[in-house]
């Protein structure tokens, strides 16, 4: 089973929210989904993103694939860089400050 992670569109008509779910990738958008691992609501100025980072981070090291929207907010909340291996940048700037 490949497992992707991306949105699922909810809300009301003309005013989207979205859940980020890991998800069959055979399953339709708005379908059946394996677990709920964040939020954005893109209406918000500005947008707001709440995702759990451990969760996300389980399901990228067991080979979740994100999609192109579902990677740039995990870049926004760090779990993108703690998965590829790079220290997140607020956590890097105060290292090189002290040598």
């Amino acid at each position: 089973m490949a497992v992707k992670l991306r949105l699922m569109r909810m809300g009301k008509k003309k005013q989207p929210t979205y859940r980020v779910v890991a998800a069959d990738s055979r399953s339709p958008r708005n379908g059946r989904f394996i677990e709920i691992v964040g939020t954005y609501q893109p209406r918000l100025e500005p947008s707001a993103i709440s995702i759990d980072n451990e969760k996300a981070l389980k399901w990228l090291r067991n080979g979740a694939k994100p999609t192109e929207t579902v990677e740039k907010l995990l870049k926004v909340s760090g779990a993108w860089d703690e998965f590829k291996g790079n220290a997140p940048a607020a956590v890097a700037a105060p290292a090189a400050a002290e040598s």
